[in-house]
């Protein structure tokens, strides 16, 4: 019995034994391969995790730039010629021209103040209650056709953003400008706009509006003198009209006493500073009081946006 057991018992052994030593061999050959699959596999992944991550974080830095930079850096009106849009750009010396808010007359300020943004000491960079009324106009007249942008907002689509009047511009500039009170003061807000708005064709900012249309420092602007530069604001090149035909038109006077009464009831005049001012007449008229002029307002309108 034990002589036929014997010889089986080697072979059963020797049949376990190589089998075993193949099956590590491959085992871990087998493992090794599927090590450096996942390896190579995950680094793939993690480039185009990368890439992915980089071009997320460049888009969210392209659609929402930094707007805090304006603390330090100043915005520059690039203009190339009436037929070509103005750009801007930003650099960290303060321009040649560049007029602080404190050399501003407060009259002026406050003109353009209540004439483009009553509410602009309260609101948080947009205005619920111009919003509302937006919307309600637009709805009522089928088109996108006024903007309710605050001072804020202006300032962030003029210096940060295209100028296409997409639903989505709209919404970057709210959230930009929520996030530029935020970092940046009020004061600081309006001197950059009070240095970037249009007022004429290649006349940006207050100080040189103040300069081409009545040849002095903005200092010395008086009321009326703001608030026709405020009158020019929604559309510059149509509404100077009145300075290039040395006459105010019926449009131009009456908006210029709307905006001298807000300034009345803001507290910026007092009522007799109000008659006062209602009274003067603007400069470039007196030059051409003799002269018999015919003013066409055919293309002026008082609906724009911003």
């Amino acid at each position: 019995m034990s002589s036929r057991r014997h010889p089986t018992a080697p072979s059963r052994i020797s049949f376990k034994s190589g089998h075993s030593g193949r099956s590590g061999r491959g085992g871990r050959g087998f493992l090794r391969g599927r090590s450096l699959a996942w390896i190579f596999g995950l680094c793939a992944l993690s480039a185009t995790g990368v890439f992915l991550v980089v071009s997320l974080v460049r888009e969210v830095a392209r659609e929402f730039p930094d707007v805090a930079i304006l603390r330090s850096q100043y915005p520059v009106v690039e203009y190339a010629g009436p037929k070509e849009p103005f750009s801007i750009k930003l650099q960290k010396a303060k321009p040649a021209h560049w007029t602080a808010l404190g050399a501003i007359s407060k009259s002026a300020v406050g003109a353009i103040i209540v004439s483009e943004d009553w509410a602009f000491y309260q609101h948080p960079g947009f205005d619920a209650n111009q919003i509302k009324e937006a919307l309600k106009r637009d709805i009522e007249s089928a088109r996108f056709a006024r903007g309710a942008s605050t001072i804020t907002q202006q300032v962030v689509k003029n210096v940060f953003l295209d100028r296409d009047k997409s639903l989505w511009r709209k919404v970057r500039e709210l959230l930009l400008a929520v996030r530029l009170e935020k970092s940046v003061t009020k004061r600081r807000i309006l001197e950059v706009y009070l240095n970037i708005i249009e007022c004429g064709e290649g006349v940006f900012g207050v100080g040189s509006a103040s300069r081409h249309y009545f040849k002095k420092p903005a200092a010395e602007l008086t009321a009326k003198e703001g608030a026709f530069i405020a009158m020019l604001l929604p559309s510059p090149k149509r509404y100077s009209i009145s300075f290039r035909k040395k006459a105010l038109t019926p449009y131009a006077r009456k908006t210029i006493e709307s905006i001298l009464f807000k300034m009345n009831q803001a507290g910026y005049l007092t009522d007799e500073e109000l008659e006062a001012e209602l009274e003067r007449p603007m400069p470039f008229e007196a030059e051409s009081e003799t002269q018999n002029i015919t003013i066409d307002e055919s293309n002026e309108s008082a609906d724009e946006s911003h």
